[in-house]
């Protein structure tokens, strides 16, 4: 644990690196091994087996996490006309069209997610260096280009997350906070496993789900029971 400060050195005392931890005793490990001075996220790791080169092995989707991410979300909607008002009664904290992208050509970016209707991705297009490399542009596979903005914004801001699989086969998720009561965040990682599983893309072959591992912002990692959390998606 070279390079790692006392705090967390202390933490990791705590963790038996060669256990895998059922989903309650790890998400309580989880909470205990927080030492930052703030509400940390709890992060969800989760190892795959496949190879995200191969266009029939790439994993990408969203879940609704039935507790929530424990962050407020900020959304930003490209819309016009009778969606932009249904984007605005439906809690979007930025509604526009022409409009809203001269405004991010402009430098605002005050937003963590972004949807838009199909027929204005003509527009948003024009956004794409700056949208693309944060993460930001909107996309059919992950559900942020759509005419049901009404269900997508409430999606979002009650939870929804998207995950994608990246080069080395591995998905990073935030599946709550430290201050969520442990059922919350066994509960929220059942759901996210669960929609992983179900996206397990027609190309993977052999082990598909092959480890997962939760962390508290800047502190150890505790490997957790995936098939006891499949176990609970399913009992749900």
């Amino acid at each position: 644990m070279a390079g790692h400060g006392k705090k967390y050195q202390e933490a990791a005392k705590l963790v038996d690196r060669e256990r895998i931890y059922l989903p309650n005793e790890a998400v309580e490990l989880a909470r205990k091994t927080s030492y930052v001075g703030f509400d940390a996220t709890i992060e969800a790791h989760l190892k795959l087996g496949v190879d995200p080169r191969h266009a029939d092995q790439m994993v990408r989707g969203t879940v609704v996490l039935p507790h929530g991410t424990g962050k407020i979300v900020r959304v930003a909607v490209f819309a016009q006309g009778d969606k932009a008002q249904e984007a605005l009664r439906a809690g979007a904290d930025e509604v526009g069209s022409e409009d809203l992208v001269k405004k991010i050509e402009a430098g605002w970016l005050e937003f963590d997610v972004a949807l838009a209707t199909p027929d204005l991705m003509g527009q948003v297009g024009k956004l794409g260096k700056i949208l693309g490399r944060r993460g930001l542009m909107p996309n059919p596979k992950s559900g942020t280009i759509t005419f049901d903005l009404d269900r997508a914004i409430r999606e979002v801001k009650a939870g929804r997350v998207e995950f994608k699989v990246d080069k080395g086969g591995l998905i990073h998720v935030a599946a709550g906070k430290a201050s969520f009561e442990a059922a919350a965040l066994a509960e929220n990682l059942a759901a996210l496993i669960d929609a992983i599983n179900r996206a397990r893309p027609a190309g993977a072959k052999g082990h598909y789900l092959q480890g997962l591992t939760i962390a508290p912002t800047m502190g150890p990692g505790i490997k957790v029971d995936i098939q006891a959390l499949l176990a609970a998606a399913a009992a749900a």
